[in-house]
């Protein structure tokens, strides 16, 4: 079947007029799907009979069913989906007083092999389609009626490494017609791949750029994250200066504190230096622990501190909420369990 979610406004267009129906049709489908949200054509009762007939038969809104829906005391909502043919992601949402954000996956799976992450533990199966990546917000605005105001591309997967899907579905969530969110509620984030990178800075969108960093330097970062021996930091950096330069957005470096791995004085030294040569702020996040991996998550007492002695080196510091820790909230648990 085709999928809705898939097309821009303009191939839906041509798609309806080829079923010989008048154009402002497809403004009526949009308007169902992104406003309403219809996931149902039979619903669409401005639509003639015939069309709604049609639609129901070769078309789809969603192209995947929930299998698992895992909600946290803390409101977290997070889904494991499995698309249309069998393959499972996951996608979560953390609302707030402020703002409901919703955390995308790029891929089944991910081929980066990082060692302290669940996601990639059965490698990349393949690419989801921009129409796959947009489906996980629908759905969890289907499910828990509460409207999406930001987005952020963190999930499985490494994005850059599927940048047509990646920017399809940016482009279609920040559409007037479609998603209507700001470009600025955005935020892709890569392990560090320069050349998605630098394409990204020249594209006509002010998203966030958010860099996983991990460690601060390459022996340590190689250690954890193997595809750091082909991008070393510097080149990664250079890189997100270009960003910087071109969007005039700063960058944010995502670290993972990770008990006696990267969480040392030394370490907090070496990113501070590291975030000197950059406009950006960093996000220190809790490594949430995974049962079938090595490693431990640090006390409260050790960010804090790790956070204050970066602060003082004149960072700025962020400290990541955790939260949906009772709904398996690192990503890839979920779909880790299914397997």
């Amino acid at each position: 079947m085709k999928h809705i979610l898939d097309m821009t406004p303009e191939t839906l267009l041509a798609e309806i007029e080829s079923l010989g129906e008048k154009k402002f049709r497809a403004k009526q489908i949009l308007e169902w799907v992104w406003r309403k949200g219809a996931t149902d054509f039979a619903a669409m009762t401005n639509l003639s009979e015939f069309l709604r007939e049609t639609l129901s038969r070769e078309f789809c809104v969603f192209s995947g069913d929930v299998v698992t829906e895992s909600r946290a005391d803390d409101g977290v909502v997070k889904l494991l989906i499995a698309m249309g043919d069998g393959e499972k992601v996951e996608t979560v949402m953390i609302p707030s007083s402020t703002r409901t954000t919703v955390c995308v996956s790029t891929q089944v799976g991910c081929a980066l092999g990082c060692t302290f992450c669940a996601s990639g533990l059965g490698g990349l199966v393949r690419n989801l389609t921009g129409g796959e990546i947009i489906e996980q917000v629908l759905q969890l605005q289907a499910i828990t009626g509460r409207k999406v105001t930001n987005v952020v591309f963190m999930g499985m997967g490494e994005p850059l490494l599927n940048y047509g899907a990646t920017l399809a579905a940016v482009r279609a969530l920040i559409d007037e017609r479609r998603g209507g969110i700001s470009a600025r509620k955005i935020t892709v984030s890569t392990v560090g791949i320069p050349e998605g990178i630098q394409k990204l800075s020249q594209e006509d969108i002010p998203v966030t750029l958010a860099i996983s960093l991990h460690a601060p330097n390459d022996a340590l970062r190689s250690e954890l994250i193997p595809i750091n021996r082909k991008y070393p930091i510097d080149d990664i950096l250079a890189a997100a200066g270009e960003f910087f330069e071109a969007r005039g957005r700063e960058v944010t470096l995502e670290y993972t504190l990770i008990n006696g791995v990267n969480d040392s004085n030394l370490c907090c030294q070496a990113l501070a230096k590291l975030a000197g040569r950059l406009r950006c702020n960093v996000n220190l996040i809790k490594y949430n622990f995974v049962p079938s991996l090595k490693f431990e998550s640090p006390s409260s007492e050790t960010i804090e501190a790790f956070a204050s002695r970066l602060r003082a080196g004149g960072v700025n510091v962020n400290i990541r909420e955790s939260r949906g820790l009772d709904s398996e909230a690192a990503c890839g648990q979920l779909r880790l369990r299914k397997l």
